[in-house]
Parts: structure tokens; C-alpha cells; sequence
């Protein structure tokens, strides 16, 4: 009884200038004397002063006539619930439409959505059956959440709609104060807010009521089906011929004229015969009863209000089944057109609901990327991104941005390709250096700055033998006389030249000295004399700008490696200052690694139903006795990749300055061939992969101090605990190996790259650390790019990473590169 005087009473605290008289009641029939959808405009009257739209909604009749009755209201509500029911949900924060950067495994809502929601329905068939009820519902769709008594969603109830009502808050501050729902049996049971997800899709202006697609097809299912019904009662009722001929039955016999009159009975088996029918003496007469315009009007009509139907829920003709008329590419564009601007729509709405049941970085959300049709508008993206590359407009990285694929950072994906040569574009000096268009601004070029027109810069320490060493003495020289001058010189002398002191050691004091010592005082032409004072040199002089620039064109020209007798060889400089670096980088990366770890640990939202909670008050039920999930407060993939782009940079760039090195001294060049690149890319993937392994082993200690742990002051005394013992170790693993894999990579790579008659020769520190695989290699020379063989395994350098960690963890030796090697 309260509850059928409550909208009463609410209605008498409302003032009468807020409570208008009640509009007349509109309603549609479907059939004669029966109402299809009772539309109620004089429905209850809230503190809002708006009518309650939704009160009159007649659930059982939508049903019966409006889903059941209408093919076309039957399929659409169909084609989009079936989605809803067969694609699974995710939990999940962070990423684009597609997929989350990170998900959730594991949480009640994943459980009851997509394996069990109640034990009478499935989560599939819970799923669907909460489509089809938004889609028709004008009050929406109402759940009902059951909670454990530790605080754990455990069950989802779909409510029938015409079964709760709404009780809006008197005090208009929650705006819903409770609601009341009217069991099978008749009971009527108040359900707080918190236990109910109530979703509808909203109302313009009516926050109590949604909306739904009937509304507007609602003539137009009535026009289908009435049309339907007056077709079959037509069919059935008349039963008309499909002509009539009639002749003179005089002659006729009467049992004749019964059976012809019989053909004119009733019923659709009758339908389309030919009939007989007496016209008079000696008349013969026919009539057409086929299809008039009154009957061909049912097909407009019912292709109209098809057409009207299928506008109102978002559902082209071809997703329900008939693509006849339509190519494929209209039936593509049509599936797109259908999930992009109808089913995502109506699932994300779906989604929204179960929000509230999770912090608020994560959501609920439908996993699409299963479903081909989204892939249309992304396939066109990438097909014209590839254009954009093949041309020249956009790098390797971005085009795998544009196809939600993860870039590679390195200077080759980063640079332009300029077609038709395919010739890069480096994106920063650092990039041009690693693929040899430019210096290396870490050895001391100028970022921006083109190459130099000179020659690179010696070496220190290095012996002027080079092509290189040869036209960079060369060109140090002061500027002198040429020979052309130093003939002109002779030539211009009218007398005897007076000899210089000293050993001659330029051309024109060549000339000048052969003149004096002649006798012949006959006129003699500048050729003659350069000839005579060649002819007396023997010996080359040292020091002739013009000899040398000759020597080191000679040299450059036949491609040559020089004969180097000293070789190269990387020092231990080389591996410190690497080695420096790299420590230093992890250091700063796990020092906030930790501060990251704790503040996770402090997090409400981490702690949140677990039984480091700290309750506000004795029903509290986010505080239970469950264990805290580390792998949210670890993230170790995230933090592979973070070592990983930390490193690259640095490895990098050690890696060209050493093939810079290698090439300089084995060929007079700075190439720096790309494997030397790759060969730090791979060092700082290493690096990734050690700090995986680094926090899987404090995951297993945070597991265990789990077991006794009370309070999250425990936990992070585990943690602080284990940084403070592990980190050492791991700080100088990572440093040693990333600094012999990047700089033997590096060095190898570039002097590969030199030429075919490098040969390279293991060299240990013939000490007692030196284990017994590496002794065995001491002294060994192969040509460079054929691998070492030691116990069945092969190794291009020391410190290989793809070869066993035993024969690679703390080697110290090294290589020796030289040119002379002779089988």
C-alpha cells in the first residue's frame, strides 16, 4: 500500500505552480481496440516538476507486438546485440581505440561478464540479453550487483524494467534515492544505488528517462505490420481469380454450372486460377482481376517502412542479411558505416556502466580488434602512408605509428629514403653520423655542420702512412712555389743562377743548380733544363707537397687496404669510458625505479580491496584479506623498454666512435658501416631483458614478505632491502657487458666492412683469470667474419651476446685487427 500512495504523496510537496495539469494521453494501436505503445503523457509527477515519461511504457507489449511481430525490428535488435554478446570485455587503462597499453587479468567483473553471470545465465547470454533490453527499454536497463561479504562483486542480475521503479531523492542532491523492485512473487525490495547499474541511453531533458529507437519507428512498424495483416487477411478472405471468362450457359448443365461455381470459393489455394462464369445467350466476355494499384501499394509500403525501420536503429540492409544490390565496396563501407556510427556507440555505452566498480584510470571496454570491419578506415591509412614512404614524405618510424605498430628508433628507421636511389635523409647530426653523412658530434664535430672539405683529423699516435695521412701533410704545408712558377722562374733568368747553399730541395733549386753547372751558354728552352734537372736527381726529396698529394691519389685509386704493421686493437680507455656511462644511466634508472616502486606501494588505489586498506570506518568493505598485486606496482615490461630507449643512445654512439676508429686506422676513412649501430641495439635489448629478470626476482621477494607482512611499511622495507643488496651487481653486470658487446660489436662490424684481407687475432690477458675456452683461442688468427669455435659454440667477438653466457660473463680479452695476413 506505500508504495501505490508514495507518487501521491510526492506529488502533494510539489507546488501547485510546479504541477501543471496533466497533458492528454497519447497512444498508437496497432490493431483495432489494441494499444501498441502507451506513450503516457500524465505519468507521475517528480520533484523536478517532469512528467514521467517513461511510467507508461508498456514493456510486455513492445515485446509482443514491436519485436516480435516486426521481422525488421526483430533483425536490428539482432545484429547489434549479437555483438555485444560475442565479443569478450577488457579492463584496462592507457593506449588507443584499438587495445590498452595495460590490461587486467584479473577482476570479478572479467569473470562475471565473460564466463558466469548468475547461475541461471551465462556471461554471453547475460550480455545479450542487456543489448536487447537498452535497445527497447524506455526506462533502460536496471542491475543488480551482489557483493561478498569481504567486499567482492560476485553476481549480476538483469531486472525486468517494468518491474523497478525510481524514487527520486526529495532533497535533490543524489537525484535517485533509492529503488524499488517488485519481485516474481509480489515483494516489493528497496535496492540502494550502489547495488544498481542503471544505464539508458539519455533523454534529452529527462535525466529519469532514455530513449529508445522505437520511439521513432513506431508509426512505421505499425504501417509494416498492418500491411502484413491486411495482405494475409486478404489472401485468406478473397482468394480472387486471376480472370474470369464468361460463355452462354443455357446448354449447360446445372451439376456443370456447380463445379464452375466452386472454383470461385474462398482461399489462397484458389488464389491466380482461371474461372468460367455464365454471361447469357451467346455471349462470350473476360475480366482481369490480377493485381491493381490498391494491392501493389503494399509493396511501397512495406518497403518504405523497411527503409524507415532499419533508419531508426543504425542497421543497413546488408548487415541483416540482403546485399544484392549492393558491390562489395559499398558492402564494406556499409559494415563500417554500421559499427563505427551504430555498434561501438551502443557498446561503449554498455561499457560506461561498470566503471563505478573500478578506479579511475581503468575502464571497461569491448574488445574489437577481432572485428575486420574497424579495419577499413585503418587499411586506407596505411595504404597511403606507404605512398608517403615510397615517396619520400614520412620515415619508417612514423609509417609504423600510422599501423599501430611500435617504432624502431634507430638512425636508418628515422632517416628519410629519397626515392628513386633510396637515399637518406638523416633526421639530427647524431643520425647522420651513424650512417657516415657527416661528423660525429660526440668526437668533437659541430652539430649541423656539413663534412669538411679537408682531410679527417690523424689519429694520435698514428704513423703518416695512410692516403689519408699523406693528403692531410700535404695540405699543411706552407704555400710555396709551384712547379709551374719554378719554371716560369727559370725560364725568366737571363743569365747564369748563382747556386743556393746547401742540399737543393725544390724544383726551382733543382733548375737553378743545373743551369750554374752547365757550361753550354747557347739558349736553352725551360723544358730542356727541368729535364736535365730531373735527370741529375736521384733520390726522391722528401717533404714535395706535389709528390705526396700524387702518392695519396695513387694510393685512393687502386682501393687498396695500406699494409698496417701495427694494426688495431681497442684499449681498455675505451671499455671504462663506456662502461662509466652505462653504470651511470642504470643508476639513475633503478634509483627512480625504487622511488617509483614505493610511491605504488602508497597508493590508495593499489591498496584498495586488499588487506593493507586502512578502512574509514567499521563497513568499509574495500579492506580484505587479500594479497596486494605486485605486478601493478612492478610493471616490468614497461620498465624493459625504459632501460632499453635509456641505453640505445649510449651504446650508439660509442659504437660509431669506435668503428670511426677502426675504419681510420685499417682503411683512411670514417665509415661507420649500420651492423655497428645494430650491434647496440641488440646490447641495450640485453640490458632490457637483465632488468626483467631483476624484477621477477623482487616480485618473488615481495611474494613472499606477503606471507607475514601486516602493513605496507613491511613491503617497503623489502623493497628498499632488495635495491640496496641487488643493485650493485647488477649495475656492473650490465655496465661490463653492455661495454664489450657495443665496443667488439662495433670494431668488428667496421672492420668487416673495410675489406676481405682484414684479418683479426685473438688476444687474452695471459693471467690465471683467463678461463680454459679462452686460452685455447689465444694466438688464433682467422679472417675477419669468420666466427671462433670453442666448446661447439661459436663466437664473432668477445662478449658475443648470442653466445653462451659462460663463455662471454666478464671476458677480457681482446682483438687484433691487421691488413698483412698472409696464408
Amino acid at each position: 500500500m506505500p508504495r501505490q500512495f508514495l507518487p501521491t504523496l510526492r506529488g502533494l510537496l510539489v507546488p501547485r505552480s510546479a504541477a501543471p495539469p496533466p497533458p492528454p494521453t497519447e497512444t498508437k494501436d496497432l490493431l483495432a481496440g489494441n494499444a501498441y505503445v502507451s506513450m503516457t503523457y500524465a505519468g507521475v509527477t517528480n520533484v523536478w516538476g517532469t512528467p514521467g515519461r517513461a511510467d507508461g511504457w508498456d514493456m510486455e507489449r513492445v515485446i509482443i507486438e514491436g519485436y516480435e511481430r516486426s521481422i525488421w525490428t526483430f533483425k536490428s535488435v539482432e545484429a547489434i546485440s549479437k555483438h555485444a554478446s560475442t565479443l569478450p570485455i577488457q579492463i584496462g587503462r592507457g593506449g588507443d581505440e584499438r587495445r590498452f597499453k595495460e590490461t587486467l587479468d584479473t577482476h570479478p567483473l572479467l569473470k562475471l561478464l565473460n564466463k558466469k553471470a548468475n547461475p541461471l545465465e551465462s556471461g554471453d547470454v547475460f550480455k545479450k540479453r542487456l543489448s536487447a533490453q537498452l535497445l527497447l527499454s524506455k526506462k533502460g536497463v536496471f542491475i543488480e550487483k551482489t557483493y561478498s561479504r569481504g567486499g567482492t562483486l560476485v553476481r549480476l542480475d538483469l531486472l525486468p524494467p517494468d518491474r523497478v521503479q525510481i524514487i527520486p531523492d526529495d532533497r535533490n542532491a543524489d537525484y535517485v534515492k533509492h529503488f524499488e523492485f517488485t519481485d516474481y512473487s509480489g515483494h516489493l525490495r528497496e535496492l540502494l544505488p550502489k547495488h544498481v547499474i542503471w544505464i539508458r541511453d539519455p533523454h534529452p531533458t529527462d535525466p529519469f528517462c532514455g530513449v529508445t529507437p522505437l520511439e521513432a519507428a513506431g508509426l512505421s512498424i505499425d504501417l509494416d505490420v498492418k500491411a502484413r495483416t491486411y495482405n494475409i487477411s486478404f489472401i485468406d478472405n478473397d482468394g480472387r481469380p486471376g480472370g474470369i471468362v464468361g460463355i452462354d450457359l443455357d446448354s449447360v448443365d446445372q451439376r456443370e454450372v456447380d463445379r464452375i461455381q466452386k472454383r470461385l470459393a474462398p482461399g489462397a489455394h484458389n488464389a491466380g486460377q482461371l474461372t468460367l462464369v455464365g454471361t447469357g445467350p451467346g455471349g462470350v466476355t473476360y475480366v482481369d482481376t490480377s493485381a491493381r494499384p490498391r494491392e501493389m501499394a503494399y509493396e511501397t509500403l512495406s518497403s518504405t517502412s523497411k527503409g524507415e525501420i532499419l533508419a531508426a536503429f543504425g542497421v543497413p540492409e546488408s548487415i541483416v542479411g540482403n546485399a544484392s544490390e549492393r558491390t562489395y565496396a559499398n558492402a564494406d563501407r556499409e559494415e563500417w558505416n554500421f559499427w563505427d556510427h551504430t555498434e561501438l556507440p551502443h557498446l561503449n555505452l554498455i561499457a560506461s556502466g561498470f566503471d563505478s566498480d573500478l578506479d579511475d584510470e581503468w575502464i571497461v571496454r569491448f574488445d574489437t580488434s577481432s572485428v575486420q570491419a574497424l579495419e577499413f578506415p585503418r587499411r586506407q591509412a596505411r595504404e597511403e602512408a606507404r605512398k608517403e614512404f615510397e615517396a619520400g614524405l614520412i620515415t619508417i618510424d612514423e609509417y609504423r605509428e600510422i599501423a599501430g605498430r611500435t617504432a624502431f628508433g634507430v638512425p636508418q628507421s628515422r632517416a628519410l629514403w629519397i626515392s628513386p636511389q633510396k637515399a637518406p635523409v638523416p633526421a639530427n647530426p647524431q643520425d647522420a653520423a651513424a650512417l657516415g653523412l657527416g661528423p660525429d658530434p660526440a668526437a668533437g664535430g659541430t652539430p649541423g655542420e656539413a663534412p669538411a672539405t679537408g682531410a679527417p683529423p690523424l689519429p694520435p699516435g698514428a704513423a703518416p702512412e695512410t692516403a689519408a695521412a699523406d693528403v692531410a701533410a700535404a695540405r699543411t704545408l706552407a704555400p710555396g712555389p709551384s712547379p709551374a712558377a719554378d719554371v716560369a722562374a727559370a725560364r725568366a733568368e737571363g743569365g747564369p743562377l748563382a747556386l743556393p747553399a746547401g742540399k737543393p730541395e725544390t724544383a726551382a733549386d733543382a733548375v737553378a743548380a743545373a743551369r750554374a753547372a752547365s757550361t753550354d751558354t747557347g739558349p736553352g728552352g725551360a723544358a730542356s733544363d727541368v729535364d736535365r734537372a730531373r735527370s741529375a736527381q736521384n733520390t726522391a726529396l722528401p717533404g714535395d707537397a706535389a709528390d705526396d698529394v700524387a702518392a695519396a691519389r695513387s694510393s685512393v685509386e687502386t682501393k687498396a687496404l695500406p699494409q698496417n704493421d701495427d694494426g688495431y686493437e681497442v684499449t681498455d680507455d675505451d671499455f671504462d669510458a663506456l662502461s662509466m656511462a652505462v653504470a651511470a644511466a642504470v643508476t639513475a634508472l633503478l634509483a627512480r625505479q625504487e622511488g617509483v616502486m614505493l610511491a605504488r606501494l602508497r597508493a590508495p588505489k593499489i591498496r584498495k580491496y586488499t588487506r593493507y586498506w586502512e578502512p574509514e570506518n567499521d563497513t568499509d568493505v574495500r579492506h580484505v584479506d587479500a594479497d596486494l598485486d605486485q605486478d601493478r606496482v612492478i610493471s616490468a615490461a614497461r620498465w624493459a623498454e625504459e632501460t632499453r630507449q635509456t641505453l640505445t643512445p649510449i651504446l650508439q654512439q660509442a659504437a660509431v666512435a669506435t668503428a670511426r676508429k677502426v675504419s681510420q686506422a685499417l682503411t683512411g676513412t670514417d665509415t661507420v658501416p649500420p651492423a655497428a649501430a645494430a650491434a647496440a641495439i641488440v646490447t641495450a635489448a640485453y640490458a632490457g631483458e637483465a632488468i626483467t629478470g631483476f624484477l621477477a626476482e623482487l616480485a618473488m621477494v615481495l611474494s613472499e614478505a606477503q606471507h607475514d607482512a601486516r602493513e605496507v611499511g613491511d613491503l617497503k622495507h623489502a623493497v628498499v632491502s632488495y635495491y640496496h643488496s641487488a643493485e650493485p651487481a647488477l649495475i656492473a653486470r650490465i655496465a661490463e657487458t653492455c661495454a664489450v658487446a657495443t665496443i667488439h660489436g662495433a670494431a668488428d662490424a667496421a672492420a668487416e666492412h673495410a675489406g676481405p684481407d682484414v684479418v683479426r687475432t685473438w688476444v687474452t690477458r695471459a693471467d690465471t683469470r683467463v678461463r680454459p675456452a679462452h686460452k685455447a683461442l689465444h694466438g688464433k688468427t682467422l679472417p675477419v667474419g669468420t666466427p671462433y669455435t670453442v666448446d661447439g659454440a661459436s663466437l664473432r667477438y668477445p662478449g658475443d651476446p648470442f653466445a653462451p653466457i659462460a663463455l662471454t660473463v666478464n671476458c677480457r680479452c681482446r682483438l687484433h685487427y691487421a691488413t698483412d695476413f698472409e696464408e
